[in-house]
Protein backbone atom coordinates (compact mmCIF):
# COMPACT_ATOMS: atom_id res chain seq x y z
CA UNK A 1 0.00 0.00 0.00
CA UNK A 2 1.71 3.33 -1.01
CA UNK A 3 1.32 6.54 1.59
CA UNK A 4 -1.15 8.12 -0.67
CA UNK A 5 -3.37 4.96 -0.52
CA UNK A 6 -2.89 5.15 3.07
CA UNK A 7 -3.83 8.57 3.73
CA UNK A 8 -7.08 7.89 1.32
CA UNK A 9 -8.19 4.86 2.58
CA UNK A 10 -11.12 5.43 4.91
CA UNK A 11 -10.93 5.04 8.93
CA UNK A 12 -15.10 4.72 8.62
CA UNK A 13 -17.46 3.94 6.06
CA UNK A 14 -21.24 5.08 6.12
CA UNK A 15 -23.63 2.67 3.95
CA UNK A 16 -26.72 4.75 3.37
CA UNK A 17 -28.12 3.30 0.26
CA UNK A 18 -30.92 2.56 1.33
CA UNK A 19 -31.34 6.58 2.42
CA UNK A 20 -32.54 9.07 0.24
CA UNK A 21 -31.72 12.78 0.56
CA UNK A 22 -31.40 14.52 2.54
CA UNK A 23 -30.05 11.14 4.56
CA UNK A 24 -26.97 10.91 3.04
CA UNK A 25 -25.74 13.74 3.74
CA UNK A 26 -26.94 14.23 7.46
CA UNK A 27 -25.13 10.20 7.80
CA UNK A 28 -22.24 12.54 6.91
CA UNK A 29 -22.59 14.60 9.23
CA UNK A 30 -23.32 12.97 12.34
CA UNK A 31 -20.41 10.50 11.67
CA UNK A 32 -18.06 13.66 10.86
CA UNK A 33 -18.36 15.29 14.15
CA UNK A 34 -17.93 11.55 15.69
CA UNK A 35 -15.01 11.76 14.19
CA UNK A 36 -11.26 12.95 14.78
CA UNK A 37 -9.59 15.98 12.15
CA UNK A 38 -7.66 13.73 9.74
CA UNK A 39 -10.39 10.71 9.21
CA UNK A 40 -11.36 9.84 6.57
CA UNK A 41 -15.03 8.73 5.35
CA UNK A 42 -16.59 6.68 2.97
CA UNK A 43 -20.19 7.49 2.28
CA UNK A 44 -22.10 4.76 0.01
CA UNK A 45 -24.79 5.86 -1.82
CA UNK A 46 -27.73 5.32 -4.19
CA UNK A 47 -29.20 8.19 -4.46
CA UNK A 48 -27.95 10.34 -7.41
CA UNK A 49 -28.72 13.98 -5.02
CA UNK A 50 -25.65 12.39 -3.06
CA UNK A 51 -23.06 13.30 -5.77
CA UNK A 52 -24.05 16.88 -5.74
CA UNK A 53 -25.22 17.75 -2.07
CA UNK A 54 -22.59 16.04 -0.38
CA UNK A 55 -19.34 17.61 -2.16
CA UNK A 56 -21.53 21.51 -1.64
CA UNK A 57 -22.01 20.70 1.65
CA UNK A 58 -17.67 18.79 2.57
CA UNK A 59 -16.83 22.59 0.39
CA UNK A 60 -18.99 24.91 2.55
CA UNK A 61 -18.11 22.79 5.93
CA UNK A 62 -14.55 23.05 4.91
CA UNK A 63 -13.38 19.78 4.96
CA UNK A 64 -11.68 17.69 1.87
CA UNK A 65 -13.38 15.89 -0.74
CA UNK A 66 -11.08 13.20 -1.49
CA UNK A 67 -13.66 11.78 -4.49
CA UNK A 68 -16.91 10.33 -6.11
CA UNK A 69 -16.45 6.94 -7.45
CA UNK A 70 -19.32 5.35 -9.27
CA UNK A 71 -19.65 2.04 -8.88
CA UNK A 72 -22.42 -0.41 -10.35
CA UNK A 73 -25.42 1.02 -8.31
CA UNK A 74 -24.06 3.51 -6.14
CA UNK A 75 -21.48 6.01 -5.57
CA UNK A 76 -18.67 6.18 -2.77
CA UNK A 77 -18.21 9.55 -1.77
CA UNK A 78 -15.17 10.16 0.51
CA UNK A 79 -14.28 12.96 3.04
CA UNK A 80 -11.47 13.56 4.72
CA UNK A 81 -12.09 15.52 7.97
CA UNK A 82 -10.65 18.61 8.41
CA UNK A 83 -11.23 20.63 11.59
Amino acid sequence: MTALELETSPTRTIDARVSYCPGPLMELIRNIRESEVGDVLAVISSDNGSKTDIPAWVHKAGHELIGVFPHEGYDEIVVKKLK
